[in-house]
């Protein structure tokens, strides 16, 4: 099978780390930040990744790179944080030229990356795409104790089976992220893993990833965003994609009938993927000012009930008290509200709400219990 005609080069992140990036085909520019879990030079030669360079390098050009500490981009002494990804993604969008752009983040990595970035630069992407996305990793969900133990079983598993010597261990993460695939795809991802990173970053970068919210900067993107997300996907929970679809303005959300965290060709689902990718990326973009908040009315009665109490100057602790919910939850509500309506801090919501009608009466059971208003 010929290889397709990219062409690899390098740029510089902030802090010196190499970034191995490449470019294909012809059009407008699409940037991929692609699940992290590839490399640029062996992606074309097998059945899980190549039918994905193809087709997204029909009607662009097409640019995607290696993580750092992965692929041909730097592996050693790599500092592995959302901050420093966004980073690299700086340093590629402008090795590349790219001045707007659409841009697509794969799996909960990508898309964490595209959204921080594409929040940052809000004129410049003319087209967000979400593949397979979430707003929180795993660590990052108030997880229980039960979930945190099968969290780090796993990333025992990966780290025991990632060079491939341990059949039953390195089978395992194929399986999670494609159990419907065919063996041709299982084993020719299955070899790919060793090859794109080594045991301990696969796992520190793992760990980066599952500590990951980018809530506040999903509530505040202002361009056309399309989020497609797998039903069956065992990685990424299909709520996730759901919520990450209701917080961003605007969003256009597509379930794909697939249980496979990455979407093959030889499956119904890819159909699906590739004509909503067709249809949202010819679509002419909508410019920023003509996507709005999210308004007070799309809030959940529970937050409205929290949002009159912050109105009225109470802290976490009180608002707890008041709705005989923990002071976490509260928390947890406060946190969420200011996600959905884009701003980062609690007097922008006090002032937001106020201005709305929200705090003009102190409620009967606030009067009579003696809480004080900060």
């Amino acid at each position: 099978m010929p290889r397709l005609a990219e062409q690899i080069r390098f740029c510089i992140s902030r802090d010196g780390t190499c970034i191995a990036f490449g470019t294909n085909g012809e059009g407008p520019p699409l940037l991929w930040v692609q699940h992290w879990a590839h490399h640029l030079n062996f992606d074309h030669d097998g059945p899980v990744w190549r039918p994905w360079l193809e087709m997204l390098a029909r009607n662009h050009t097409l640019v995607r790179y290696d993580w750092r500490g992965c692929g041909l981009s730097d592996r050693e002494r790599v500092e592995f944080s959302l901050e420093k990804y966004v980073e690299d993604l700086d340093a590629v969008v402008a090795a590349a030229g790219l001045e707007r752009l659409a841009l697509f983040g794969m799996a909960g990595s990508g898309s964490s990356v595209a959204i921080t970035w594409a929040a940052r630069h809000p004129g410049r992407v003319s087209h967000l795409v979400l593949n397979e996305c979430q707003l929180r990793g795993r660590f990052a969900r108030d997880p229980t104790p039960e979930q945190l133990e099968e969290g780090n079983t796993r990333l025992k598993v990966y780290e025991r089976g990632w060079t491939g010597n341990a059949p039953a261990y390195s089978q395992f993460f194929t399986a999670l992220h494609m159990p419907d695939a065919p063996p041709g795809h299982t084993s020719d991802h299955q070899q790919l893993l060793p090859r794109t990173t080594t045991p301990g970053n696969a796992i520190s970068m793992l760990r980066s990833f599952w500590d990951m919210d980018v809530r506040a900067a999903a509530a505040q993107l202002r361009c056309p965003t399309l989020v497609l997300h797998a039903r069956g996907d065992a990685v990424i929970p299909f709520d996730e994609g759901r919520a990450a679809a209701a917080l961003i303005p605007g969003a256009r959300f597509v379930a794909l009938d697939s249980r496979n965290h990455i979407v093959l060709d030889c499956e119904p689902a890819w159909g699906q993927l590739v004509q909503a990718l067709d249809d949202f990326l010819a679509a002419e973009p909508v410019r920023p000012a003509e996507i709005g908040t999210t308004p007070l009315d799309e809030l959940t009665s529970r937050e409205h009930e929290v949002l009159e109490l912050v109105a009225q100057g109470l802290d976490n602790d009180a608002i707890g008290r008041q709705l005989h919910i923990s002071k976490r939850t509260a928390r947890n509500h406060v946190s969420a509200i200011l996600a959905k309506l884009g701003i980062t801090n609690r007097a922008q919501a006090i002032v937001r709400a106020r201005d709305a009608g929200f705090g003009r009466k102190a409620s009967k059971v606030i009067r009579e219990s003696g809480i004080k208003p900060d």
